[in-house]
């Protein structure tokens, strides 16, 4: 059957607010009379707390009130995982970000001067800023476990002895930055106390139902007692899973019952916010004559900085996804997550995969060389299809889009590689380089439940509310709901009522992360819908006396198939159903179908679908400068059913952006990086021109077939751009980002300034 609102463009809901400035972010809501909030940071590695004296600042005029650990009615730590992280410390400093007061004041200044008043003595200790340091044996212990937070282990069949086979084996070190998140929108909220007495917490968040529970377990209340609603968001990326304001201006709402607000400003948002872990990863595979993989090994050590946030998870993931999208029946990976006494690291777009994408898919470059293989070739011949097992042992039944994203790449880079390459470039100083990248992606929790409620209820004159807990930070999954929704009921997604991320009025649909809300929240979207109309079709088949299945929904009416005069309205229906003592509110719950890995080797079904991509980069180096150009980007990406294609393409042409900055420009250094002065992020005059491809292999667990696109969208991006640079080039760069020093050092080592003839 032909459908009616998937696969077209519809606009979301709040394009043009967002387009002509008039969106109101959480800044924009605060209340002219609300308290403002700071936190005094320690701005130190790694210390003991000796003592904190505020008592002066407490005196200054326009100061309410000044908070320290002791004022924290309940658990006086956050974290996703693990909970580690103190919303006030006491006791240690673990890192510069540690906050270990919290004031509250009538005006900015006010909070400033208070700032500068508070008096706290430091005993310094130690500080470790890199794993390695942190897992030596004398190393001091940041956290009473240890430095080792965590180990994913994945094996499967015998590496060792597959190696002895291989016709070719290739052993590399790659490293990785910390990464920041650079959304537009600083971290902000406020907060009230609402009709109902609840403490309303309004923030830009990616999560709010867990902030909830967070804010609950901070303050000791439960949960009916506080809400989380969350303002329109200027991207999060990641970062904003995790607990930033809403601790803070949970506890002065506690305490003070006024309203009180609290702003980052840019310096404080790198400063107290999740970087992108830096990974140093070491991988060693082996393919035959053919150029198939038979082994591969990998150890991979993450930063983790001072706290555990997501850490575990992107371990996880890491690990899962680090032989690439390819069958390779014989594995042996090891990821540590390591505790530093740098800023922690988070959730960024992608998990993990990003940086073991870098190394796999330089891996297959290098075997392809080496074998004299075409690089579209190689990874055609070793793609995951149905039938094939991953390095977990899960077996792939469907949906397998990276033979038909290849091919779809084929014509566009051979095309490249025969005349565009060899083309003059733009200077005589310049080479031109090709390269692909491909990636996988699993959609989702690694191998743990991630459900999602959804509601749907029409009401006695026709008015159809959509109820999701589902946080949109830009990513555009309301429109992508409101979509499915319509698909099921035939009614156009601009003629639902939406009611989104309010804990007191929608239930839980998990992070939005993961590339997860299509296909998870997606479903329970579905299921819900689907009970609605036939709750529907049921009640206007005894109106009409015709059988259910003889009717449709269309536009607001149910009618006969055969004939459009027999009908009745949505309305019609719903006083029917009302008028049998029947609710006119329906749930759809959906989790994957996973299960968890072992601990032992890492085997099980992590996830319940995923995403797969190919991307091709045209590039020009200047072998004197180390400039690198990227001049155009093809991105083919199966996404099961592409629901929404603008947005599809609006996802991956940011992604693409991401991708581009951890390529080549993107480095954060705690201590160092102080603000976007010192932070080279990718801007729009950079932007390749980028060609996006949709690939739909239906997912059959999906929603209408589709799957996620939010993290798939950057991850293949800086391999195929730095697998270009070698083509460039002639050398390979290992460390990202490929930097003008670093570049500049290929180009050197490649001889290229005594090749250049003027």
């Amino acid at each position: 059957m032909t459908a009616k609102f998937i696969g077209t463009d519809i606009t979301h809901p709040r394009i043009w607010e967002k387009a002509m400035g008039d969106a109101l972010f959480a800044a924009d809501l605060a209340p002219d009379d609300c308290l403002v909030l700071k936190a005094l940071r320690a701005g130190r590695h790694h210390a003991e707390i000796v003592s904190i004296d505020y008592s002066e600042a407490e005196k200054l005029p326009g100061v309410v009130r000044i908070f320290t650990a002791k004022d924290i009615p309940g658990r006086n730590t956050t974290g996703i995982i693990n909970k580690d992280w103190p919303v006030l410390a006491e006791g240690k400093i673990r890192s510069m970000a540690d906050a270990v007061a919290l004031v509250a004041a009538e005006t900015e200044q006010a909070a400033q001067a208070a700032l500068r008043a508070i008096k706290v003595e430091y005993k310094d200790l130690p500080a470790l800023l890199n794993p390695f340091d942190a897992l030596k044996e004398d190393a001091p212990k940041i956290h009473e476990g240890g430095n080792l937070l965590f180990t994913r282990v994945v094996k499967r069949g015998d590496a060792e002895a597959a190696f002895a086979t291989a016709a070719n084996i290739i052993e590399r070190e790659y490293k990785t930055p910390a990464i920041e998140h650079c959304y537009m929108e600083p971290d902000a909220g406020y907060g009230y106390v609402d009709e109902d007495g609840a403490l309303a917490i309004v923030v830009c968040t990616q999560n709010p139902h867990f902030d909830l529970g967070e804010v609950c377990a901070v303050l000791d209340l439960p949960e009916d007692k506080v809400r989380i609603i969350q303002a329109v968001t200027g991207g999060g990326f990641g970062s904003k899973l995790d607990i930033t304001v809403q601790g803070y201006i949970g506890l002065a709402l506690y305490h003070l019952k006024r309203p009180v607000r609290y702003f980052y400003n840019k310096e404080e948002a790198l400063l107290a916010t999740g970087k992108r872990h830096p990974m140093w990863i070491t991988i060693k595979t082996g393919v035959d004559k053919d150029g198939k993989l038979v082994a591969c090994h990998a150890h991979i050590t993450g930063d983790g900085g001072a706290y555990g946030s997501y850490g575990i998870a992107v371990a996880t993931r890491a690990a899962v996804h680090a032989t690439g999208p390819y069958a390779c029946p014989n594995v042996d990976i090891t990821a540590l997550e390591v505790y530093t006494n740098n800023l922690f690291a988070c959730a960024m777009r992608g998990f993990g995969t990003p940086q073991v994408a870098f190394a796999y898919e330089s891996q297959m470059d290098l075997h392809a060389q080496a074998l004299g293989l075409d690089p579209i070739e190689i990874r055609l011949r070793n793609a995951l299809r149905p039938g094939a097992h991953t390095a977990t042992g899960q077996l792939m039944t469907a949906s397998c889009g990276l033979p038909n994203c290849l091919e779809a790449v084929k014509p566009y880079y051979h095309d490249a590689v025969t005349t565009w390459v060899k083309e003059e470039p733009s200077s005589p100083t310049r080479r031109r380089g090709v390269g692909v990248g491909a990636m996988w992606y699993g959609c989702g929790s690694t191998g743990a439940a991630n459900p999602a409620t959804a509601q749907v209820e029409v009401d006695e004159n026709g008015i159809v509310t959509l109820f999701t807990g589902c946080a949109d930070i830009g990513q555009g999954s309301s429109i992508v709901l409101l979509q499915l929704a319509g698909e099921v009921l035939g009614l156009h997604p601009s003629k639902f009522r939406l009611v989104c991320a309010d804990t007191k009025y929608t239930t839980n649909a998990g992070a939005s992360s993961a590339s997860r809300q299509t296909y998870i929240s997606g479903n329970a979207v579905v299921l819900a819908t689907t009970e609605m109309a036939e709750a529907l079709k049921k009640a206007a088949a005894a109106i009409l006396e015709v059988g259910p299945e003889t009717l449709e929904l269309d536009d607001g009416l149910i009618r006969v198939i055969a004939d459009h005069a027999q009908k009745v309205t949505f309305a019609d229906a719903a006083k029917h159903i009302a008028k049998a003592g029947e609710a006119l509110r329906w749930e759809g719950f959906f989790d994957p179908d996973t299960t968890p890995l072992a601990a032992e080797d890492g085997q099980g079904v992590p996830y319940g679908t995923y995403a797969f991509a190919c991307q091709m980069a045209m590039i020009e180096v200047d072998v004197l400068t180390g400039e690198v150009d990227v001049i155009k980007i093809v991105a083919a990406h199966d996404v099961g059913r592409g629901v929404s294609p603008a947005n599809l393409v609006g996802q991956i042409g940011g992604g693409i952006g991401i991708g581009q900055g951890f390529a080549l420009t993107e480095e954060f250094e705690t201590g160092v990086t102080e603000s976007l002065t010192d932070y080279h992020i990718a801007t729009v005059m950079d932007m390749p021109e980028i060609v996006p491809i949709i690939v739909e292999d239906h997912e059959p667990s999906g929603p209408f077939g589709a799957k996620g696109i939010g993290e798939p969208a950057l991850v293949p991006t800086a391999p195929a751009i730095l697998n270009a640079i070698e083509m460039a080039l002639g050398e390979r760069i290992y460390e990202l980002p490929a930097n003008l020093e670093r570049v500049l050092d290929a180009s050197r080592k490649a001889g290229w300034p005594d090749k250049l003839e003027f």
